[in-house]
């Protein structure tokens, strides 16, 4: 059992690396399927890899209900550090939820399990965290929409592996819909509601 002296720290330097970091984050937004590396350090409890734990460290506190999947659950020492460091709400209900961390993306549950907002409050939805196993090689896949020129490729090991299928239901649902974070050691991709998928290779 992990006691508040032996928990991984946060942030060595709070303001600059949350700066650092929400950069990062709204960088990786404007530019859908670029590879952005968060630069700032913390400490991580097994489970939760860095660039995870910096964007929560960067956009979590007592007003933002947290859901974790099985896997994050499992480990008890994350949702000790989450609470610990943010003092973010962790909900059972993943329908109420702001973000949602997954650990076990291909366990992934149905997008219908979250919050898609409403058309008066489309803010009021969840983001999807997911960790996956890579965000620089494993199968192309090319996106379309704002903040991309054209199309971007996205060369990444994503599970699930029908992610950008089950994202479609975005075009149907604007401005409601669900955005994602795909998160791989320090480097993070986020796939906005707005962004569509093009093509997928092998």
């Amino acid at each position: 059992m992990t006691t508040v002296a032996e928990m991984p720290a946060g942030f060595a330097d709070k303001v600059v690396s949350a700066q650092k970091t929400f950069r990062s984050v709204m960088d990786a937004m404007a530019r859908p399927g670029s590879v952005q590396r968060i630069s700032a350090a913390s400490g991580t409890p097994p489970g939760m890899m860095r660039g995870t734990a910096a964007i929560a460290l960067t956009l979590f506190d007592h007003d933002t209900p947290l859901w974790l999947d099985p896997s994050m659950s499992a480990a008890s020492d994350v949702s000790k550090w989450l609470k610990f460091h943010t003092s973010a709400p962790v909900v059972t209900d993943s329908s109420v939820c702001n973000f949602a961390l997954i650990g076990d993306a291909k366990a992934l549950p149905a997008l219908d399990r979250f919050a898609f907002g409403s058309n008066e409050y489309p803010d009021r939805s969840t983001t999807l965290i997911l960790q996956v196993e890579s965000l620089s090689e494993g199968p192309a896949v090319e996106l379309q929409g704002p903040g991309i020129d054209g199309v971007a490729v996205l060369r990444a090991t994503i599970q699930p592996s029908d992610l950008f299928e089950r994202l479609a239901v975005n075009a149907a649902l604007f401005p409601r819909g669900i955005d994602v974070v795909l998160v791989h050691d320090d480097c993070m991709v986020a796939i906005p509601r707005t962004t569509r998928l093009a093509a997928k290779g092998d």
